[in-house]
């Protein structure tokens, strides 16, 4: 059977929505993904994960946006990115990378049996001592009466989920001893 979705199941959605949407993007020029391919040790045109080694299909944050619902100030910048797969950008989440490699999370690359494991991890070792990412204090370049006014309407966002999970309880009653 299918699970009952709820209207409050997606505020982790919802807050990382609120933490993106505010998040700079630099783009990377081409000599510095050129770079940070070598120091991971891939060819430009065989770019893999970094964690497994399989296809990469997206890249991910090495070091996570959001975290216990607040931003941690790192940007989506190359220093902070890193060629993934899906697998494993799903799996790791905003878990620290290298706990999570070592982990018995579904689908790390420990559990899929990553057989060059120490090594994937030497190669992000590197990557993390070859470029210090940017870590912003958002708030402060804001100003602190902005930022409240953001984050209450996130708070007013949550609050109102609640009160429509409240009333499609009600709905799903109903509609079940009707149908």
């Amino acid at each position: 059977m299918p699970t009952a979705m709820t209207i409050t199941g997606r505020s982790s959605s919802i807050t990382n929505a609120f933490v993106s949407a505010i998040i700079p993007v630099i783009f990377p020029t081409e000599a510095e993904v050129m770079e940070a391919l070598a120091v991971l040790g891939m060819s430009p045109t065989d770019v893999r994960c970094a964690y497994c080694g399989d296809a990469s299909s997206e890249w991910d944050h090495l070091r996570p946006l959001v975290v216990n619902q607040k931003p941690t100030g790192f940007i989506s910048e190359i220093a902070n990115l890193v060629p993934s797969c899906g697998k494993c950008n799903q799996s790791k989440g905003k878990k620290p990378w290298r706990e999570w490699m070592r982990s018995s999370a579904p689908r790390s690359p420990r559990v899929r049996g990553i057989l060059d494991l120490e090594v994937r991890m030497e190669r992000l070792e590197a990557y993390v001592r070859w470029r210090q990412p940017k870590q912003l204090d958002f708030q402060s370049l804001v100003g602190d009466e902005l930022w409240a006014e953001y984050w209450n309407d996130w708070r007013e966002l949550l609050n109102r989920m609640k009160e429509s999970q409240a009333l499609a309880e009600k709905l799903k009653i109903l509609i079940a001893q009707r149908a």
